[in-house]
């Protein structure tokens, strides 16, 4: 999908769910990393995230782009248009828009994770970054810590 066809999407959506015309710019912005998508309040215009296409298809894509636009049309009316506002939240599930966006970060960007379980009492740990296991101990027993493999 290019830009052309993604401002047609929008203004299709716009009609179809709003009952109101999109008057902006609707572009792909590949700077956005974990956000589906962005409404900005002095252009008005969209961007949106090309990884929510190339990852979950244009369904999830779809539910984007009905959230931005419940932002886009409530701002310009006056009404409530930020996530905690009633008439946000009303619109959002009447137009069937998504809430969150799903996990749009690459196995590298998470992260890995270091498991770790005690040896006498079998509490099992988690962290980020390696410890060195002949110097820390149990949190909870004072036991042994054991590198596991999940």
């Amino acid at each position: 999908m290019n830009e052309q066809e993604l401002q047609m999407l929008v203004e299709e959506l716009s009609i179809t769910y709003f009952s109101q015309a999109f008057l902006h710019k609707a572009t792909f912005n590949s700077r956005l990393k974990t956000t589906g998508g962005r409404y900005h309040l002095s252009s008005h215009n969209l961007d949106f995230n090309p990884r929510i296409l190339e990852i979950y298809g244009r369904d999830e894509l779809v539910g984007v782009i009905k959230h931005e636009l419940c932002h886009y049309h409530l701002h310009l009316q006056g009404s409530g248009y930020r996530h905690q506002d009633q008439a946000f939240k009303t619109l959002l599930v009447k137009t069937g828009g998504s809430r969150y966006v799903a996990d749009l970060r690459t196995k590298d960007e998470m992260g890995t994770y270091c498991h770790y379980k005690c040896q006498s009492c079998n509490q099992a740990f988690s962290r980020k970054r390696k410890i060195n296991i002949t110097k820390y101990r149990c949190g909870k027993c004072h036991g042994k810590l054991k590198q596991i493999e999940k």
